[in-house]
């Protein structure tokens, strides 16, 4: 598999950024920071929490694939919504797109909604749109979307992302979430630093929610638009299942590290949602330092990778 290492790109370096480091952290998901502490996570290792073998990707790999699968058939088209919830429903029920056919790991608020997708609610209405809707479903699969930023204006792109987040999570929180994520990643790929590139996706995306129903919310990520993410300390950072506590660590994971495998270790060793961390942080990675840069003793574990490097070339062909 030593050719892999080999390609320049991004969008195979993006999804395996998300892969590698949501396997990285499946076999110890919900153990404490201070448990992580002792005992860190140094390597890929496998069993534990789902009793999974080592290279073993869970939901967060799972729904990136169904979303970058729906694109490389329709890209940005009317069709994107019902080809995902299509995806969507086919994961849940069939197992499409999971690492050894089996559906382990699935988060209250997606079950939810995907139930509603199977009874035919409409994609964009499927979402759960409560306060305590906003945990990281939406925001741990929604990377591929950046890959598409050439095909489309900008507002167009961050409107597309709200959509897409709504199919299983759409209070606002969110979608904010889902948008500064993905604005930064496009910078990334137009060839920004870390640092560049997370000052100026935060500014890119900022006028979008000056308006309702998104200004009410605003001040929930006063310290992600403050420029300073990185600047917390790691008792500062929380690492649960909450969207804002992903979206912060996960940029501080890769504002405070210097190369892919540092970034997504220090992710799962943070604890608690840890393969959920490290795959949000992981895809920035992975687009920044490029697949070179995962250890190939961990690529080389990754269940199904000849059909996420082919996942990767057809998105790749269906955009340019």
């Amino acid at each position: 598999m030593s050719l892999i290492s080999k390609s320049k790109s991004p969008i195979l370096s993006g999804l395996m950024g998300v892969c590698v480091g949501d396997a990285l952290g499946v076999p110890v998901e919900f153990s404490s920071r201070s448990v992580r502490h002792v005992s860190p996570v140094i390597k890929m290792q496998g069993y534990g929490t789902y009793n999974q073998p080592p290279g073993t990707w869970s939901d967060d790999s799972s729904l990136t694939f169904c979303l970058a699968d729906a694109l490389s058939k329709v890209l940005l088209t009317d069709q994107l919504y019902p080809t995902l919830a299509n995806n969507f429903c086919r994961w849940y029920q069939e197992a499409f797109w999971t690492a050894h056919n089996q559906v382990f790991d699935i988060g209250n608020a997606t079950a939810k909604a995907i139930n509603k997708l199977r009874k035919k609610v409409p994609p964009l209405e499927a979402g759960g749109i409560g306060e305590r809707d906003n945990g990281n479903g939406s925001l741990m699969r929604i990377l591929p979307l950046a890959f598409c930023y050439k095909l489309t204006e900008f507002p167009e792109l961050i409107k597309q992302v709200h959509s897409v987040s709504c199919l299983t999570h759409a209070h606002p929180i969110s979608q904010i979430s889902c948008g500064i994520y993905v604005s930064i990643a496009v910078c990334l790929l137009e060839g920004y630093s870390p640092i560049k590139a997370y000052h100026e996706g935060i500014k890119k995306v900022e006028k979008f929610y000056q308006e309702p129903p998104f200004s009410a919310q605003m001040y929930h990520f006063s310290r992600i638009m403050s420029g300073k993410i990185q600047e917390l300390s790691i008792d500062e950072i929380k690492s649960s299942g909450y969207v804002i506590h992903a979206l912060e660590a996960s940029l501080w994971c890769f504002l405070t590290n210097n190369n892919y495998a540092e970034t997504v270790l220090t992710a799962v060793n943070l604890g608690e949602d840890t393969d959920t961390t490290a795959a949000i942080a992981g895809g920035l990675a992975g687009i920044y330092y490029g697949i070179e840069n995962i250890p190939q003793e961990w690529l080389d574990q990754i269940a199904r990778l000849e059909d996420i490097i082919n996942l990767a070339k057809c998105l790749e062909t269906a955009i340019n």
